[in-house]
């Protein structure tokens, strides 16, 4: 893949669900596929430890965070999602330049629980595989924690 590029693969477009915790990685991007949620980051200097690699915290906060909203999507719940259990598989290493996706492969909806399987390349590579497990909360239990 041509590193040179700056912008989103095609298909991409610039996620419009802001939090922030990943304000400092903007520009992040998103595409729908079906009820999946796949995100995508041109990793940036801002994004790499100090070896040079993309950050594994980012890895992981980006793939939970496709992965709730691959689940939310899948439930069709207009509640909200918390993470119980978050587990990543680092298979290699993420560079600066390189095009990060993070695509849902997995989604087992429940009524209390929902689990999810996400897989994460770089320029098509795979360098993290994660599993996560997430509470089905309503919106009552969002404001009770808030």
């Amino acid at each position: 893949m041509d590193q040179s590029i700056d912008g989103p693969l095609p298909g991409f477009e610039p996620h419009d669900r802001k939090s922030p915790l990943t304000d400092p990685w903007e520009p992040l991007f998103s595409r729908l596929a079906g009820e999946r949620v796949i995100l995508g980051l041109r990793a940036a200097a801002a994004h790499t430890n100090s070896r040079g690699f993309v950050h594994g915290g980012l890895i992981s906060a980006l793939a939970d965070n496709a992965m709730g909203l691959s689940c939310a999507r899948t439930l069709g719940h207009a509640g909200g999602l918390v993470t119980v259990s978050l587990s990543v598989d680092f298979l290699g290493a993420a560079y600066k330049g390189q095009w990060l996706e993070f695509d849902t492969v997995f989604v087992k909806p429940g009524s209390t629980l929902c689990f999810a399987q996400a897989f994460v390349t770089a320029d098509g590579q795979p360098c993290a595989r994660a599993d996560a497990v997430f509470r089905v909360v309503g919106r009552e239990a969002e404001r009770k924690a808030s």
